[in-house]
């Protein structure tokens, strides 16, 4: 290469450029296009659904709005948005301060802390409308340990067969139901043990905001606070003159002269009757002044019995919980029948679907009369061929309890199946009688117990024993004894009039709407015992 310079100096060349003519700045779409997106192409030899072509329809779901004001809320944080819990809240924690549950103490490690939270319930009157919202601070108890922060836990409940007894008797009498809440019952209870716990949430002080609770009343949640609650309550009204019931710790009577008043106690709700008015509004100004009592005036629910008064008594149903259970299985729009079973069906174990929860499943006056009907389906199981007790126990004309039960062992006969299901009736019986005598009730003749097994009733009243019932020798003695101290008198009674045979198996419509019709209680009155 030559130069026309004649000294010699190195020249970098640089490469060609292309010759690019300048673009505006202007929307991409309007002048480039885009280059659709590169798709991987498989090459495997295996089918796939995408190869194929096939693919699943995406799921849509509806987000659901659910009004807490009409449910309750799962948590405080939820609770907390809503200013009728937000009150609800607040007034159990004054509650609380009033009481002086608890004081405030620096934290330890030697402390077994127990953790608490709040429990929301909506309080409803009998035709289901809110009556009030309530909240309740709730201490975890499963936090305790035993022997450090409790010991004895049991707590007596007062029994539905009472409940269903002291209402027979007070619509006999034509007494008035009352009934009655202890506002934050627990609280009244004194604890013997030391128990210390969280603050509760949205309520922690601003001053201690480390320190812990030193519980000084029994708190809802804890262990051992049904019992404390209990004790206290009932220590009070053996001061004021009344006496526990021996075959039910939660009844209690009071007599003074020609006074008489029955007292049940289910938890915090309190049924109070008798034949005087006037001291029944006594006792509650005296039970006001020692707790916090609030008279919801005449008894209309209670333990989900709903009662409904008549110009010759009162009507008890289940309505409500009814409705509510169809409700909680998506069951309301199911078609009614005339009968709970279809008859001549047998239900196997493995029939239908298993539930996640297994646990969601004429006037007449005379004496006083205790009478039992009693019967039993002989193997009627066809899977283990174990027979079903069905007994009814009547008050008068009122049923007070009642049974349908699978018996737990096999029965070689009818008559030893028919003899299981006397002694179960014998059984209840008797304590319905202990029950009368605690509550002065005096029967005019011993109770009768209907039977249609002549082979049972024979069995009872003769004491021979065979090769095929001497295996039943224990319940054997249990009833004959009651049949010779003259306790309790055996009749028999036809098939077609026996009223336990509805609890034993699935019937026919008319037999069943017969039998239903002939359950249906009728008012009497008679001469009551010290009143």
């Amino acid at each position: 290469m030559s130069s026309s310079s004649s000294s010699d100096v190195p020249v970098t060349i640089s490469p060609p450029v292309p010759n690019i003519t300048p673009v505006t700045e202007s929307p991409i779409s309007s002048t480039i296009p885009v280059p659709p997106p590169m798709l991987s192409i498989s090459t495997h030899p295996m089918q796939t659904r995408a190869k194929s072509g096939i693919s699943k329809r995406k799921q849509l779901h509806h987000t659901s709005v659910i009004n807490y004001l009409n449910t309750e809320p799962p948590t405080f944080k939820v609770a907390s948005q809503f200013s009728q819990w937000q009150d609800a809240m607040l007034s159990e924690f004054q509650a609380l301060q009033r009481q002086e549950t608890w004081t405030l103490v620096p934290p330890s490690s030697e402390q077994n802390l127990v953790g608490c939270r709040w429990v929301y319930k909506l309080k409803r009157n009998s035709d289901g409308s809110i009556a009030r919202y309530k909240a309740r601070l709730v201490a975890k108890g499963y936090h305790q340990q035993p022997g450090m922060d409790f010991d004895e836990t049991f707590s007596p409940v007062v029994k539905p067969a009472t409940v269903r007894l002291i209402l027979s008797l007070a619509a006999q009498q034509q007494w008035s139901l009352r009934q009655l809440d202890v506002s934050n019952a627990f609280l009244h209870g004194l604890l013997k043990e030391t128990v210390y716990m969280e603050q509760p949430p949205g309520f922690v002080d601003s001053s201690y905001p480390h320190h812990v609770c030193k519980l000084q009343k029994a708190l809802y949640g804890l262990k051992q606070a049904p019992r404390a609650w209990f004790e206290r309550f009932t220590s009070h009204l053996l001061t004021i003159g009344f006496t526990p019931s021996l075959a039910d710790p939660s009844l209690f009577m009071y007599r003074h002269g020609t006074t008489v008043m029955f007292l049940l106690l289910y938890v915090d709700d309190i049924i109070i009757t008798g034949n005087d008015s006037h001291a029944i509004t006594s006792l509650l100004a005296q039970l006001s002044k020692v707790f916090d009592i609030k008279d919801l005036g005449p008894l209309k629910f209670f333990l989900g019995l709903q009662i409904e008064y008549r110009s010759v008594g009162f009507f008890v149903h289940q309505r409500k919980y009814a409705t509510d259970l169809l409700q909680k299985f998506n069951m309301s729009t199911c078609k009614p029948c005339s009968t709970p079973f279809v008859s001549l069906s047998r239900l196997r174990k493995d029939d239908g679907i298993l539930l996640s929860d297994p646990t969601h499943f004429c006037s007449l006056v005379g004496p006083l009369s205790l009478t039992a009907y009693t019967d039993s389906d002989w193997a009627g199981d066809p899977m283990d061929r174990r027979s079903t007790t069905g007994l009814i126990v009547f008050l008068g004309h009122n049923p007070i309890t009642w049974q349908s039960k699978k018996q737990p062992t096999v029965s070689r006969s009818s008559t030893e199946a028919e003899y299981k299901a006397l002694a179960n009736c014998t059984a209840d019986l008797a304590w319905v009688r202990m029950i009368l005598k605690d509550l002065g009730v005096f029967l005019h003749s011993p109770p009768t117990v209907w039977c249609d097994n002549l082979s049972a009733l024979a069995l009872a009243s003769n004491p021979v024993f065979h090769a095929r019932t001497k295996h039943v020798e224990v319940d054997y003695h249990f009833v004959r004894e009651k049949v010779t101290n003259k306790d309790l008198q055996l009749r028999h009674i036809s098939t077609d009039d026996q009223l336990a045979d509805v609890l034993t198996k699935a019937l026919p419509s008319p037999r069943f709407l017969y039998l239903r019709n002939k359950l249906m209680p009728l008012p009497f009155r008679h001469v009551f015992a010290g009143g």
